[in-house]
């Protein structure tokens, strides 16, 4: 392959493994504003400013509704997309895809696979790979979300830079051919555009237009403004809010946490402390009630229905020793006199060197 010269060089995202890495990684250097605020990672100028207009109209938005004129329906409506939206996210690209916790027929794929279109974020592939890598490296250079660098990085800033180099590399390194061949998925990356605009906003701000007379302002703010940052946030609290704040009581060695809040406006995946050390939960929890995770509540009803099967759970045992060798003391179980103290074979420690373990974990002074 000939060399492309320094000059001729365009800093570009990889994209499906097109990106000469070597250039990738030399070219990464940090960029400035105004040679004040220095970041560690080039950043996407066109994601900056898609992002903050964004929520300068959400904000604008909040200060323009007519609440005097407001339709009742319009609201539950939206929170009724937000909701669908949510359950496509968390209970389709997360709990499926991602960590295929559990098995469904295509039907239920094709509907998940609606649902996550309605949340217009990115495509399901860059979604699964994303956060493969995260589970894999978590707390690392190759976490595309580092908590780590932050708050801001890790809600949303990363977002608005660069990846770093590791994460690239891991990334081509992550299996993806069961996702790659999936009818389903396949269907949605190819039409990925039409879908995202289509069911994200063009027939949620139609129908109460039509169907009960709402004003095309309003249903455009509702919809493609209101719900659909607030969606965005919900999600992306997950990567944040549940790695910095909360409860460790089933591992105190890693950065995710047991968040209550987070749990509630995403359909429970802020029970991440869990999570982490079990991903293969379809619960994503060790909750026993669907108070505070609504996707579990869904996907058990989709597997009475015969749509969802193979519904994977540690068992009670092994989640008790995990508690009592790893955890942080906050857990209940303290309640129930359990004492047994043997080593957790299901669970070995991590080696140093080795970046095969599904989690690497992120160990703290004692």
């Amino acid at each position: 392959m000939t060399p492309i010269p320094t000059k001729q060089r365009k800093f570009t995202a990889d994209h499906r493994n097109k990106t000469d890495l070597n250039i990738y990684t030399e070219d990464f250097k940090g960029d400035s504003i105004f040679g004040i605020i220095k970041f560690k990672a080039p950043l996407k100028w066109d994601k900056i400013i898609q992002i903050t207009a964004l929520h300068l109209v959400f904000f604008y938005g909040i200060y323009a509704y007519d609440y005097d004129n407001h339709i009742f329906y319009t609201t539950i409506w939206s929170f009724t997309t937000g909701g669908i939206a949510g359950l496509g996210v968390t209970g389709g690209a997360h709990r499926l895809w991602t960590h295929r916790s559990y098995k469904a027929n295509t039907l239920l794929r094709a509907i998940l696979m609606c649902c996550f279109s309605l949340a217009g974020q990115n495509t399901l592939f860059d979604w699964v790979r994303d956060h493969r890598v995260h589970h894999k490296y978590s707390e690392t250079d190759a976490d595309p979300h580092n908590s780590n660098r932050g708050f801001f990085f890790a809600h949303v800033g990363w977002l608005m830079m660069h990846k770093h180099p590791d994460v690239i590399k891991r990334g081509r390194q992550i299996d993806m051919s069961d996702v790659l061949n999936d009818p389903v998925v396949q269907f949605h990356q190819k039409y990925f555009i039409p879908l995202k605009m289509l069911l994200c906003f063009i027939i949620p701000t139609i129908i109460p237009v039509y169907f009960w007379n709402e004003t095309w302002e309003a249903s455009i703010i509702q919809q493609c403004i209101f719900r659909y940052v607030s969606s965005l946030h919900f999600t992306w609290s997950v990567n944040s809010a549940a790695h910095m704040w909360g409860y460790r009581p089933y591992d105190r060695r890693i950065n995710p946490s047991e968040n209550r809040f987070v749990s509630v406006i995403a359909m429970g995946e802020g029970w991440h402390n869990y999570h982490h050390v079990f991903p293969w939960d379809y619960k994503a929890a060790e909750l026993g009630n669907y108070k505070l995770n609504l996707t579990t509540m869904w996907l058990d009803i989709f597997a009475k229905l015969g749509w969802a099967w193979d519904m994977k759970q540690p068992s009670e045992e092994l989640i008790k020793r995990t508690i009592v060798k790893y955890g942080d003391g906050t857990h209940p179980i303290y309640g129930d006199q359990y004492h047994d103290h043997q080593h957790v074979e299901e669970v070995p420690v991590p080696k140093d060197d080795d970046t095969s373990n599904l989690i690497i974990y992120n160990r703290k002074s004692e």
